[in-house]
């Protein structure tokens, strides 16, 4: 029979008391009795009550007051705003022992009365488990009222668990940031890991640099990706580029922290910090601005007779465009992303030069960051086939957080950055590792990449924000076998007259969109789908309407 959920007062089954008089008294006296029992019999009630008061109030003070000395407790986790995105709490699972239940009709009344929330089938298994004699739970993490209405029934068959709790009130959203604990209370992942001694003996807080508003539009962005191109997975990084605070970092897929679980698949690697990739044409701007580093030549430099195909070891190297003109300047190679230009520039810097230049910037080395999952670029022997294939981002390996932290260097003015999770209210002594002119030459190319129709960007030129920045398509590798699958990078860096942000987007595996509208954003007319799955018609897009969406908030909050 269903249970009516009705808004009755809550009733507890109760055994009649047995109250004798005498009869034989007089009329006053047994007025006077009645007036003195019916009293007797409030000030009773008020006594329970109070004394169940006092009893859930120092109970609830006996944890305000050890919960922080509690083994289990962890301090909170916020992001740069205060919003919680991790916190311990005290909650109460009720249990049963079968072996004490005294009446089990009753019982089962009075969990129904409490437990509104559970099916008639949940109290058919509890039924069945009552009859087995051993001990199980009735429901974890109960609510305050009813804990309240189960202290209240006395029954000593009802086994209340007090625990302390770790939950994570944005779900999804930061799991790749934050981490995970073990049944132990040990951080196993993420935040939790590498800051577990802290967070498990200090109180106060552990405050990120993160911004929960990016973190959700950038990760919305990003799912409705995989909707337009079919890709497995997605990441991004924004940064700001004179602090390396990192502003947003999100790795898909991604999961549920409220729900621990053993992550085996790969997929769920952390690509933002350990994911190692081969990134392609990125790597033309840390090419040029080497050369302007070692001033081997300017913006305007020309590179005439510039071959279509080279070989290197038997290997070819060719254009991605043989419509490419033969002469290019050196910002005409990058903004139309020369390969074989690209090669012709790491060879007037040479080896040595490039190799330390790329060590300077943090690409080449293992990166240290705040939570431990980061990759180690693949090492490899430099030679002069090894450098023309460096130099357009062929046959060498990083991590978007270390590409983001180079770009940064090299759009900020040359300074050495630290990209960090953790907000700290001390002022960091900047160090000039490049030259100026590095960022001033480097920055107006990239935005020429942006904002002219040579460019491969146009998706992200959104008005008012100045973007710049550089693509990149590579051939993913498995097994040790360049695949068709592409990895498509979009680094930009905004505005570009006054660079504060940096912004990496990486998809992974995007296929063809033959059904999506593209709309340049200079108003040129619209079509529909393209057979190509290049960076410059899939990131590009996605980091365009990303900073349509967050630049309204970096340009006000930040």
């Amino acid at each position: 029979m269903k249970q009516k959920n009705n808004n009755k007062l809550f009733e507890l089954e109760e055994y009649e008391s047995q109250l004798s008089f005498n009869n034989s008294k007089t009329g006053l006296n047994i007025s006077f009795n009645r007036v003195a029992f019916i009293f007797f019999i409030f000030f009773g009630i008020s006594i329970i009550f109070s004394v169940k008061s006092i009893y859930l109030g120092s109970l609830k003070k006996n944890v305000i007051n050890n919960f922080s000395n509690n083994l289990n407790y962890r301090s909170s986790i916020l992001d740069r705003n205060g919003n919680i995105l991790a916190k311990t709490v005290f909650t109460t699972n009720v249990g049963l022992n079968p072996n004490l239940v005294i009446d089990k009709k009753r019982l089962l009344l009075n969990l129904r009365l409490i437990f509104q929330d559970k099916s008639i089938e949940d109290f058919e298994t509890i039924e069945k488990k009552l009859n087995r004699k051993k001990f199980f739970y009735i429901k974890k993490k109960i609510t305050q009222d009813q804990l309240n209405q189960v202290l209240l029934l006395g029954d000593k068959s009802i086994i209340l668990e007090e625990k302390i709790s770790r939950i994570y009130p944005q779900k999804n959203l930061f799991s790749h940031i934050i981490g995970q604990i073990d049944d132990n209370n040990n951080g196993i992942s993420g935040l939790e890991m590498s800051f577990n001694d802290q967070l498990k003996k200090n109180i106060n807080p552990l405050k990120l640099t993160i911004d929960t508003d990016l973190q959700y539009l950038i990760r919305e962005e990003l799912i409705k990706s995989e909707e337009i191109f079919q890709n497995i997975g997605s990441a991004a990084i924004l940064m700001n580029i004179n602090s390396g605070e990192v502003l947003s970092l999100i790795s898909l897929p991604d999961f549920n922290l409220n729900k621990r679980q053993t992550i085996k698949d790969l997929n769920y690697t952390n690509k933002v910090t350990k994911g190692v990739y081969e990134l392609g044409s990125v790597f033309k701007t840390l090419t040029l601005a080497s050369a302007f580093q070692h001033k081997i030549l300017e913006p305007n430099t020309m590179f005439e007779k510039l071959e279509k195909k080279i070989y290197c070891a038997g290997n070819p190297i060719s254009e991605y465009d043989e419509k490419l003109p033969t002469d290019l300047s050196a910002e005409q190679i990058l903004i139309r992303s020369s390969n074989i230009g690209s090669v012709r520039i790491a060879q007037k810097v040479g080896i040595d030069n490039y190799k330390s230049f790329l060590e300077k910037i943090g690409v080449i080395d293992k990166i240290q960051f705040d939570i431990d999952e980061v990759g180690q670029p693949l090492n490899f022997r430099w030679g002069k086939c090894k450098l023309a294939t460096t130099s357009f981002g062929h046959g060498i390996t990083t991590t978007p957080l270390q590409l983001a932290k180079a770009y940064s260097i090299i759009s900020n003015g040359g300074y050495d950055i630290k990209p960090s999770l953790i907000k700290s209210g001390e002022s960091k002594i900047r160090t000039q590792i490049l030259n100026e002119n590095v960022s001033k030459n480097i920055n107006n190319i990239l935005r020429k990449v942006v904002s002219s129709k040579e460019g491969t960007a146009h998706f992200a030129d959104v008005y008012g924000y100045e973007v710049g920045g550089k693509t990149g398509t590579a051939d993913k590798v498995k097994n040790g076998i360049y695949t068709k699958d592409k990895i498509n990078t979009f680094v930009s860096v905004f505005p570009i007259s006054n660079p504060k942000f940096v912004l990496l987007v990486l998809l992974d595996e995007p296929k063809p969109s033959k059904e999506y509208i593209y709309h340049y954003r200079d108003e040129r007319t619209p079509y529909k789908g393209n057979w190509r799955n290049t960076a410059g018609w899939t990131t590009v897009l996605i980091v365009g309407n990303i900073i349509e969406k967050i630049g309204p908030i970096l340009a006000t909050k930040y």
